[in-house]
């Protein structure tokens, strides 16, 4: 996998001429912030993320036997934006897509497997309901209808939605979740008429020739942010659960990631530049006697490396990044 860098096309104001830049480091990203060009950098990440998602849709719809795409990566990849974004550039195609979301397939709570600490375990296949999964594919790909389950993460059960789904011929099946590309999720379905596409962040932005920023962190980063705005979680709580995540991942997604048809990279090239100031306020809850203080401050000194990006007007409302922050003009 290529790692991240743009190029940008920068008019010199003294001069008169215009000249091209490569970024690929943490230090080229801060020079060309402060050097006044945030705006083309955050253009240009946002047109190449634009440009690989439009790959792939027009793969997906050159195919014309494509009837599910599945969407898998480990936590805080990006992957609901992901298929949204990925849905217009089908939309695009005359093609219709219809997401669904593998979280709401979850079993009760009681039924949920549980972890060896004792808690449960929604990282495992079998947190899903792959009898129900399976047989609403069956009759939709046989050309009837179902009502669509809904999870209600809240009361920790699962209900009827009210929305009935009929698949048209060019209508196309978006699911998306962590266990995507799992066999045992579609292996009903014909290779020919499903498209597996692996996201995460598979190319962070270089901190030199030799060492890149770890991924991992950047995906905790994400997360920390996500859970503290949407899902009312301290950040002590999103970090003491991330080794369970992390574990999860290992069993059950990183294994299947060789079954998907392509990759793509979820990495903004300015992301940390702008998550910095919405995620050091949180991490400063953590005070050094805290268990959870070395990751938040390890965390702390990453993101202080790098140079902020304050005007988030200037982030369009479908990117990536907004999924966390907030802002978006999707539903979610």
């Amino acid at each position: 996998m290529k790692r991240d860098e743009i190029f940008l096309q920068i008019h010199d104001k003294k001069s008169g001429e215009i000249r091209f830049i490569q970024l690929r480091t943490v230090n080229d990203l801060n020079h060309a912030i402060r050097d006044g060009y945030t705006k083309d950098v955050i253009n240009m990440s946002e047109i190449m993320m634009d440009k690989r998602i439009d790959r792939i849709a027009d793969t997906i719809a050159n195919r014309g036997n494509v009837r599910v795409v599945l969407i898998s990566g480990p936590s805080s990849s990006g992957k609901t934006t992901f298929s949204k974004r990925l849905s217009l550039h089908l939309l695009a195609n005359h093609l219709k897509p219809y997401p669904v979301s593998l979280d709401d397939y979850f079993v009760d709570r009681t039924r949920t497997p549980i972890d060896e600490n004792g808690e449960y375990d929604y990282e495992s296949i079998h947190a899903v309901d792959l009898d129900l999964l399976h047989r609403h594919i069956d009759i939709l790909l046989s050309g009837g209808e179902v009502e669509l389950p809904r999870y209600d993460f809240a009361s920790g059960t699962s209900q009827m939605s009210g929305h009935r789904l009929h698949l048209d011929d060019d209508m196309i099946l978006i699911f998306e979740g962590i266990h995507g590309l799992n066999p045992l999720l579609t292996d009903a379905i014909a290779d020919e008429a499903k498209y597996r596409v692996y996201v995460s962040s598979l190319a962070p932005i270089q901190w030199d020739d030799d060492s890149a920023v770890s991924r991992t962190d950047s995906r905790l980063i994400r997360r920390i942010l996500r859970d503290y705005r949407y899902r009312g979680a301290s950040p002590q709580a999103t970090i003491d659960r991330w080794p369970s995540v992390r574990r999860g991942e290992d069993k059950w997604v990183f294994p299947f990631q060789q079954y998907a048809d392509t990759e793509f990279n979820s990495v903004q090239f300015y992301e940390l530049s702008v998550l910095r100031n919405k995620v050091l306020p949180i991490l400063a809850e953590i005070t050094p006697d805290q268990p959870q203080y070395p990751t938040s401050d390890r965390l702390r000194r990453l993101l202080l490396k790098f140079k902020p990006i304050d005007d988030f007007s200037l982030l369009p409302p479908v990117s990536l990044l907004r999924e966390f922050m907030g802002g978006s003009s999707f539903n979610y």
